[in-house]
């Protein structure tokens, strides 16, 4: 009997020693990450792309996978490409499935045959290669964006002085997000198409025009679209340069008719001063849907659908009526109805509305968000993510808005793991607001044991803490390292209505700052939280944050994390590349008197001398939207106040930590930091 119980015990410790474990930074960067699906037009297969990062090797690749949508094994489509494919997207007839791929040595359209994924051929030859691109359903031409050079570099200005480096300046936006301007610019080209020949020729349609479609510096193929017939062409643009393109949101959708024999393009959203982006045809073409914002210079106002009927030229917007922001939209087979991708109370899920009858309809709901998904044979399939597991694909039915996993994938890695476990918390602000507030807690979770406590800030600042899976702000991370994450969705976050999202403009240090203390002020009273070990940790707007709460802690925090943060608004507004994010949500410049409080008042450089626990700074060279001078000023003042500091450098990184072994040092900083100053 005594062998028996030994062999069992061995064998139950056995299984908790290799079944189990906790998810560490290099388990992150081994979870591969699955793109949006697209269906095929009979609506039989899915394909999408997965990458997969090598991080020993610091090396990524993206592949192209297809899929039955009955479900069973999955193929790799591109396995004989030489490098990464991507941007998915069928030929109207099924025939193939088109990609852009660097097989070729610059990233080109190729056409895969599905039942022989050898067999595979080049559509386009564009000098440079492509970025995008659609068919017409008619299959009669194609669409594509890429890059042109229409400036002129030192050397070739002084043809005698090869070896100079500098530049010469005349106006802004010399320098968008992550890269110096480079005298190229986005255009929108047409190319004659058919099965036999599909290599035909292509056109400018903004030739010798200094304007880029799609936009700087995340504009995609989304922004561009061709009709049914493939006699029309919409793009989004936004046709202003230099200062005035610094400070405007005022893009517009531009229509060219083709079957007019002109390449001229006319502004069908003149009317609008703000935001109009992501035109979308209707099967029978005789309408367009887009993306718009309506207030000039906000690029955070309420995202609505207009509808546009090409003849008589009449646009509708169709939410108005709707308190939410609304994306990704798609019409119905039949064009009456529209699908698209909206927020609620910090989850985002698939919205339907019926035209004629204006019923708008939430198909899908819970404890998730739904991303970019694809319509077929009644049924859409959408990636799906939660905090605790990264975008995978579900099948949604679209009557019953029932959903199940459809795509299983990294189930190898997810399924050893301990999870942590995600509570809603709806705590009263000063305001009397009722505010959403997550608090994630350990896997294996004792809540007769005290947990050191992480205030996570959110950036943005308008963007809301919802089910997202992030491969750096990962909360499952934070939690699986024995740390409690308080996330609050404080005032400026969308998905809580319009008010909501606008209270943050013009208030940076107000009333979020004042939610952030009573978010942690609530938790520190949970009989789990240990109040006498927290931290606070935040990128750009969060890193904002940390930086303004550490000149307003009283002893609360023990360390502070603040990666990409604003810490002089002074001398950030001075050097951002986008001015109408600071005009707006600022509301001016420093030097205007009319702002000047609000500057001195909410300006964490003014409270440097109230810092009192340690910190570490991060921040990348190659961000342009908050400087790196703005990571090297808060290091620095901390230094010399004689604050215990840390600065983690990364000469080639932007806003975001993109390469995967910066992004385990990122980790690996991160805990260091965390685990010595919270942790006996």
């Amino acid at each position: 009997m005594k062998k028996i119980n030994y062999l069992m015990l061995f064998v139950l410790l056995l299984n908790s020693a290799f079944a189990q474990k906790r998810l560490t930074p290099e388990l992150l960067w081994e979870l591969d990450r699955i793109g949006a699906p697209v269906a095929s037009p009979d609506g039989k297969y899915i394909a999408f792309t997965i990458s997969d990062y090598k991080w020993q090797e610091n090396t990524g690749r993206t592949d192209i996978y297809l899929m039955s949508t009955k479900g069973g094994d999955v193929t790799k489509l591109t396995a004989e490409m030489q490098s990464s494919s991507w941007h998915p997207e069928w030929r109207p007839d099924g025939k193939y499935l088109a990609c852009i791929s660097v097989n070729a040595g610059e990233p080109q359209m190729m056409e895969i045959d599905p039942t022989n994924p050898s067999n595979y051929r080049q559509v386009t030859n564009q000098e440079g290669g492509i970025s995008g691109f659609h068919y017409a359903k008619e299959m009669n031409r194609i669409v594509f964006s890429a890059s042109v050079k229409l400036g002129t570099t030192t050397a070739e200005n002084y043809p005698d002085l090869p070896l100079a480096t500098g530049k010469v300046i005349d106006d802004l936006m010399y320098r968008h997000w992550d890269e110096w301007d480079d005298y190229r610019y986005n255009h929108i080209f047409y190319q004659e198409y058919n099965d036999l020949n599909p290599q035909g020729p292509s056109f400018d349609l903004m030739m010798g025009e200094k304007y880029d479609s799609p936009m700087m510096p995340f504009g995609g193929s989304e922004e561009f679209a061709i009709s049914p017939d493939g006699n029309m062409i919409a793009y989004t643009c936004k046709k202003l340069s230099g200062k005035a393109y610094s400070k405007s949101t005022n893009s517009d959708i531009y229509l060219v008719d083709l079957a007019r024999g002109m390449r001229e393009a006319r502004n069908i959203s003149a009317e609008n001063p703000g935001y109009d982006k992501a035109p979308v045809f209707s099967h029978d073409g005789t309408k367009i849907a887009w993306s718009r914002m309506a207030t000039p210079g906000y690029e955070s106002d309420k995202n609505t659908i207009v509808v546009h009927e090409i003849i008589p030229m009449i646009t509708q917007d169709v939410l108005k009526d709707y308190d939410m922001s609304a994306d990704h939209v798609t019409w119905s087979e039949k064009d009456d109805e529209l699908y698209f991708i909206s927020g609620i109370n910090a989850t985002f899920h698939l919205f339907s509305l019926e035209l004629k009858k204006n019923k708008l309809r939430q198909i899908t709901k819970g404890r998730c968000n739904f991303g970019g998904y694809t319509l077929a044979s009644g049924d859409a399939f959408a990636q799906r993510s939660t905090m605790q597991e990264p975008n995978t694909i579900f099948k949604i039915n679209l009557k019953k808005g029932n959903y199940e996993r459809f795509l299983n994938w990294n189930r190898e890695i997810l399924d050893k793991l301990d999870k942590s476990s995600v509570r809603k918390h709806w705590i009263k602000t000063s305001t009397g607001e009722q505010m959403l507030t997550w608090i994630i807690l350990p896997p294996n979770f004792d809540s007769t044991k005290q947990y050191p406590t992480l205030l996570y800030c959110q950036g943005g600042p308008q963007s809301a803490i919802s089910q997202f899976y992030s491969f750096r702000w990962n909360f499952e991370l934070m939690a699986a390292n024995d740390y409690i994450i308080v996330a609050p969705n404080r005032h400026g976050v969308p998905t809580f209505g319009q008010d909501y999202n606008h209270e943050i403009s013009g208030d940076w240090g107000g009333q979020a700052m004042k939610d952030y203390v009573m978010a942690i002020t609530y938790a520190s009273k949970l009989k789990y939280v240990d109040s006498k070990r927290m931290g606070c940790v935040g990128a750009s707007y969060g890193g904002y944050s940390v930086y303004w709460l550490a000149g307003h802690n009283a002893g609360r925090f023990k360390c502070f994390i603040a990666h990409c943060g604003l810490y002089n608004l002074n001398s950030w507004y001075a050097t951002t590349d986008e001015m109408f994010f600071a005009d707006y949500d600022l509301k001016g410049a420093p030097w205007d008197g009319k702002v000047r409080g609000a500057y001195d008042a909410f300006n964490p450089a003014n409270f440097i001398q109230n810092w009192d626990a340690p910190i570490l700074v991060i921040h990348g060279q190659k961000d342009f939207r908050v400087p790196v001078t703005e990571g090297m000023q808060a290091f620095n003042s901390a230094i010399l106040r004689g604050l215990e500091a840390r600065f983690l450098y990364f000469p080639d990184e932007g806003h975001w930590v993109l390469s995967p072994q910066n992004g385990i040092l990122w980790h690996r900083e991160y805990f260091r930091w965390l685990d010595a100053h919270l942790k006996d």
